[in-house]
Order: C-alpha cells, then structure tokens, then sequence
C-alpha cells in the first residue's frame, strides 16, 4: 500500500493521469503509462472523471498500472454523483482488480445534475465516503487538500477545520491542489501541524507549458499566480516552445525547492504527457 511506502523516509514521487474520452484512446494511456513506468515513480493515481463519467475506465487502468506496470496505483472516487450502493460496487471493483488505494473526493458537480438530485445526493463531503471505506474494506485512504484554501471556504480556519475531520475520519496521506508559490505550501504545512494534521503531504505540481494552460488551471483551483510565472508567460506568449521549457524549468525550480524543504512527496500532474515528466525527472535534484 501506498502508506508505507512513505515510512521509508524518502521523497516520494507520483504522477497524476486521467482516462481518455473515446474508448478507442484506452491503448493511448497504455502506452503513455509503459513511458511513464520507466520513470520509477512510487505510485501513479488515476482521475475519476465529472460525475464518474469515467469511473470503468479509471478502474480498469488503475488496474493496467498495478497488475501490468507492477507500481502502485491509486483510484480516484468522487463523492457527489455516488449512493451506498455505487460506493461499495466502485469499491469491490477495485479489489477484485487488487486496487488496495483510492483518492477520496467530494468531486464537483456534473452539469447535468438537477438540482434536486445535487440537495439529496446521499454523501454530503468526502469524509462521508471516506468512513463508508473504511466501514467495508482495509483501503489505504488518500485526501486532497488546498495549500491556498479550498474556492468555497470561508476562510482558512474553516478549511483547516474541515481538512482535519477528513484526516480524522481516517486518511492515510495527503495530496495538494496544484499551486504555483511554494511559500504558501510551507505556511499551510505549518498551520497543518498546528491543527494535530501529521499524516504525510504530497505536494502538487503542474508544469505549466502554455498560457492557456495557466489560464485553465488558475480558474478552476484557485491559486493565485506569483509575479514571477505570469511575467514567464508574456514573456514567451509568441514562442510555445520557449514557454513550454520556460515552464517545466519553473516547475524543476519549485520541485528542487520542496525537496530541499522536506517535502514529504512530488505529484505531478502530468497531463497524459509522459515527455513532461520525463523531462522534469532527468532534472531533479534528490537527496542523498
């Protein structure tokens, strides 16, 4: 299981992937999957989709990257769009694929949830699902959480207030929103220690190789974006692949920053892009 591999005192490295669209792709991520294999991550965690509209195809390439790549995979599950009996079908589905990690989110809300459906939706927050988990199998439970604060929290005390009753309700490591500023992961590490939050927390890095990229990832997690990196992307707005190195060289520099730090691990979100990460890796400084 994913949790001890962070008892051995190392940095722990991880990559994000998320299942294609068409079913016809699913020999693309296989192949981006072998790519990334060579690479000697930890672990490798697959997205669950808007809805669960992807939630098959998540658990049949977790399985692909942990009976195939023989490296540890973690499945993503989202709260909002699940009831009692999709949770335990979603959670026997992993065990039978010997899938022993999961992702715990409460996940946004699909588009085509009524309003009625998203006020009755039987689970409420991811610390529902993550007691269920725990309730009907010996999973090891992974949290996400917000270095810049969650969009919809009030304020950080409640953010914190709310990331504890998860890590309470029994979770196993955490893994960060994206963010651009790692002065703002070292405050939230902090308070997080303040709060009694010691369980392990990879930090969230997304190499940023476009502006629209910035401009996506920025409107839907929130982060802000230090001067630095903004002055990156005008500066090469007119030359991509100047912009492309300009932004996996920030991401090595905040990476090597972390480690440098003590981070307790590396995720990155790579995109589906196996190059990104090879780049980034060939770049690391770890510790001795």
């Amino acid at each position: 299981m994913i949790k001890d591999i962070y008892q051995k005192g190392e940095t722990v490295f991880s990559f994000e992937v998320f299942p294609p669209k068409r079913n016809d792709d699913i020999y693309d991520i296989y192949r981006t999957l072998d790519q990334l294999k060579t690479l000697a991550p930890d672990f490798i965690s697959v997205t669950y989709g808007a809805g669960g509209s992807n939630s098959k195809k998540t658990a049949t390439i977790a399985s692909y990257i942990q009976n195939i790549c023989e490296i540890e995979a973690i499945a993503h599950m989202t709260a909002v769009s699940m009831n009692q009996d999709t949770l335990l079908h979603f959670l026997d589905g992993l065990r039978q694929k010997g899938v022993c990690n999961v992702l715990a989110l409460r996940g946004d809300r699909p588009r085509d949830m009524c309003d009625e459906d998203y006020n009755n939706r039987t689970f409420l927050h991811a610390c529902d699902i993550i007691k269920v988990i725990h309730s009907h199998s010996d999973l090891c439970v992974a949290a996400a959480c917000y270095p810049e604060i969650h969009p919809e929290s009030a304020n950080r005390a409640d953010d914190l207030h709310y990331l504890k009753e998860k890590v309470d309700a029994g979770v196993n490591f955490l893994l960060t929103q994206m963010f651009f500023n790692n002065e703002k992961f070292y405050e939230f590490r902090e308070l997080a220690d303040k709060k009694s939050i010691h369980i392990p927390i990879s930090a969230g890095i997304m190499p940023i190789t476009s502006a629209r990229q910035l401009g996506t990832s920025v409107s839907l997690s929130g982060t802000s974006v230090p001067p630095a990196l903004s002055s990156m992307v005008a500066k090469y707005a007119e030359s991509p692949e100047d912009l492309r190195k300009a932004g996996l060289d920030y991401a090595i520099n905040q990476i090597n920053d972390l480690i440098a730090n003590d981070v307790d691990g590396i995720h990155i979100y790579t995109m589906n892009n196996a190059s990104t990460a090879s780049y980034i890796m060939k770049h690391i400084v770890r510790k001795s």
